[in-house]
């Protein structure tokens, strides 16, 4: 059982400033001498970028369909172990989830599998009384939720917010702060969300704090830190991940144990490969792999060692022209996957192991070539792995979601990633020797045999001086 103090910070829709104020309640309260966990109800990586910086913990995501309702609260447990205070953040409205599948993946569900308190942000700009009637029908939706306060956002003046005050008390929900329009404290965005920190460090550093002031300026944080510690024992385990990599062992049992030799695993970082979960390093780590983390808009060589490659997901087309210049570090990603090594790579990795990113030279491991698109594809996927690769297994399946403006020519190779069953039924992705290359974004939690292989593959190979020697 835990007795972590806890918040989901929600809304009634997508853009009323949910991540400004879950942001700064997380600044505000780490300011204030408290150890904070940050937590994101979804798949989306930019916002976690955020809170990490609030908190100075990593920021960590709760997918209850990526990974399962049974699995959120393990890993909320894992995540913010040691913490005095766990700040969720919600996604979209408090009742959206995956599409078609009721509340499944919605804040409404984390929060009840959390048992948690909800306080709902509501952009107040363009209505007065009739906030009480909007917040009432969320409150009394669904009685599992204890919708327990409301933050009033983009508040136009004192007499603007007595009005709101008034109403709301009418209805009976608590006000737990006001906040009024501040330009400073706003994220810029673009084609898929906010710009994240890594591509703004200093510029990210500088709102957040001006989050954290606004929040301690409008909001009363010891009611809200008050109503965390309302929230009632949660109980069940935290997460483990080496424990969750010797139950996914399939052949015996002396596979339970984590691989020989520290194999090295490169992971690529930096701004234009920002999009990782927490966890799937610490799988790696489990299965006894060493996670070696590059850059490769500066580092020209992957890291000594390297005996296995991860991409993941990122913006690349924001920085084609510096990884294509970056000419020795392409070659010796040509160098490792032409050694048979295994080299995983997901949607933004997938574009730069690709011939082309809109006409300039990437690797060219693949025979594809990527260019922008106006059509945003997005959404949850499911898919099963049709033959034997570096990544898994035939016959596995996973969830995933797909996120990108970019369109890869052509999209699926003579032996496909993942043969897709939801919600259409098509072939996806390049798999060739030891790449596994592919758009869906998969979280390894759900599915730990992935770092598994992955990390047993990288034990077999040689590392990487020996094959330029």
């Amino acid at each position: 059982m835990s007795t972590i103090p806890r918040l989901v910070i929600a809304a009634p829709a997508s853009g009323s400033g949910k991540t400004t104020v879950a942001t700064g309640l997380m600044a505000a309260f780490t300011e204030a001498g408290l150890t904070v966990s940050a937590h994101k109800v979804g798949p989306d990586y930019i916002d976690p970028g955020y809170h990490a910086l609030a908190t100075g913990r990593p920021g960590r995501n709760l997918d209850a369909y990526l990974c399962g309702p049974g699995q959120v609260a393990p890993l909320f447990l894992h995540g913010s172990a040691g913490a005095d205070l766990a700040v969720v953040e919600g996604v979209m409205g408090l009742y959206d989830g995956a599409s078609g599948l009721g509340e499944l993946a919605s804040t409404a569900q984390v929060a009840k599998l959390l048992r948690a308190p909800v306080v709902l942000v509501v952009d107040a700009s363009a209505q007065s009384r009739s906030v009480a009637a909007l917040v009432h029908g969320f409150a009394s939706w669904d009685p599992e939720v204890r919708l327990a306060g409301v933050i009033l956002n983009k508040v136009g003046s004192d007499r603007h917010e007595e009005l709101l005050r008034g109403a709301l008390d009418e209805a009976g929900v608590p006000v737990l702060g006001a906040l009024r329009r501040a330009p400073q404290v706003q994220t810029p965005s673009r084609h898929l969300g906010l710009v994240p920190v890594a591509e703004r460090q200093a510029a990210a550093v500088g709102s957040v704090r001006a989050q954290a002031a606004q929040i301690r300026e409008g909001c009363d944080l010891k009611a809200l830190l008050a109503l965390a510690h309302s929230a009632p024992e949660l109980p069940g385990t935290a997460w483990d991940p080496a424990l969750a990599v010797a139950r996914s062992a399939t052949r015996g049992a002396a596979d339970t144990e984590p691989v020989a030799g520290r194999p090295v695993v490169a992971v690529a970082g930096g701004a234009a490969f920002t999009f990782s979960y927490a966890e799937h390093a610490e799988l790696l780590a489990a299965a006894g792999a060493e996670v070696a983390v590059f850059d490769p808009l500066r580092d020209e060589r992957l890291p000594v060692g390297t005996q296995a490659l991860v991409i993941g997901g990122g913006f690349p087309e924001m920085y084609a022209a510096e990884l294509s210049a970056n000419e020795p570090l392409r070659r010796a990603v040509v160098d490792l996957a032409a050694s048979g090594a295994p080299v995983v790579a997901e949607c933004a990795g997938l574009l730069y192991l690709s011939r082309t990113l809109d006409g300039k030279p990437m690797c060219g491991v693949l025979p594809a070539d990527a260019r922008m698109s106006e059509r945003l594809t997005l959404g949850y996927r499911e898919a099963v792995a049709l033959d034997d690769n570096a990544l898994a297994v035939a016959g596995t399946r996973v969830r995933g979601h797909e996120f990108h403006r970019t369109v890869l020519e052509p999209g699926a190779g003579t032996s496909p990633a993942w043969g897709m069953t939801h919600p259409v039924r098509r072939v996806e992705g390049h798999v060739q020797d030891g790449v596994h290359a592919s758009y869906l974004h998969v979280h390894w939690a759900a599915e730990p045999s992935l770092a598994r292989r992955l990390a047993a593959g990288a034990a077999v190979r040689p590392p990487l001086e020996a094959h330029r020697g």
